[in-house]
Parts: C-alpha cells; sequence; structure tokens
C-alpha cells in the first residue's frame, strides 16, 4: 500500500512539473514593472538579419503594473516629445497593447494605429516584442532588461 501511494505521489508531482513546463513562458513570467529597451532586431526570412544598438542618449522605458502601460522615448536627435499610455493583456503569447493617450507625435500615429500587437518571448529579466507582417512573417523586434 506504501508504495502504491510514494507512486501516486510521483506520479502527481510528474503531472505538476510538467504542466508547469509546458506554460508559454509569457505566462511563467509577467511583464510586471520597469523596463528598457537595450536593442532591436530587424529581420529577414524571420532571421535576425541586423542589431540596432542604441546610441547617443537614446533611452526608451516601458512600465507595466496591473493592466497598465506606460512608455516614454527619449533621443537626443529628436525634438518631438515621444510617450504613450493605456492597457495591456497577454494571452497565449501574444502581447496587445491598446494606447489612450499619447504626445502628440504618437497621436498622429494612433490616428491609423491604436491596438499594437506583438508575440511575446519573456525571461525573468528579459523580454523580447516581435512584431509580425501581414503573412506572420517576423520584421521587428524590441528587446528589453528589467530595471532593479
Amino acid at each position: 500500500m506504501k508504495t502504491l501511494i510514494f507512486i501516486l505521489m510521483g506520479f502527481c508531482s510528474f503531472l505538476a512539473i510538467n504542466q508547469e513546463n509546458n506554460k508559454p513562458n509569457s505566462e511563467l513570467y509577467n511583464l510586471e514593472g520597469v523596463w528598457e529597451l537595450q536593442h532591436q532586431y530587424m529581420y529577414q526570412d524571420n532571421h535576425i538579419a541586423d542589431t540596432l544598438l542604441n546610441q547617443n542618449g537614446y533611452r526608451q522605458i516601458k512600465m507595466y503594473s496591473q493592466g497598465k502601460v506606460m512608455w516614454t522615448r527619449y533621443d537626443p536627435k529628436d525634438n518631438n516629445e515621444w510617450f504613450g499610455y493605456g492597457t495591456y493583456t497577454i494571452k497565449d503569447g501574444i502581447l496587445e497593447e491598446r494606447l489612450e493617450y499619447a504626445s502628440g507625435s504618437m497621436m498622429k500615429i494612433l490616428d491609423t494605429t491604436k491596438v499594437f500587437t506583438f508575440e511575446l518571448i519573456v525571461g525573468p529579466d528579459s523580454y523580447q516584442q516581435i512584431d509580425l507582417d501581414e503573412n506572420g512573417h517576423y520584421y521587428h523586434a524590441e528587446n528589453y532588461k528589467r530595471i532593479k
């Protein structure tokens, strides 16, 4: 009887661990917190073709908290203000941001696009949001690091 109990306990533990390992990484980690853009990837044929590094004081910060997102970008070469605020959801490895309010420069873009959808890859201290083209191919990614 004891052997049967140990076998059942072992099997239940195996199922629990296996179920946790099968979760998409966006469910294992969350975006709550503050993130800074480290670099960007440009894709060609779903492969990284180029890496764009932040240069000359360029910074982009994103903050996620309780279903809200806020971001700001500073580029010393650009006199425009860049920031936005809205809500976000993560489901099945997809990050969706719905901007409600933004700077004048961003509002011009919001006239045509208010919902931004990305494939999401999340680690404990980094995440990547990947833009897909109309055919579902990668074409651009932003790579962020958690600010501690």
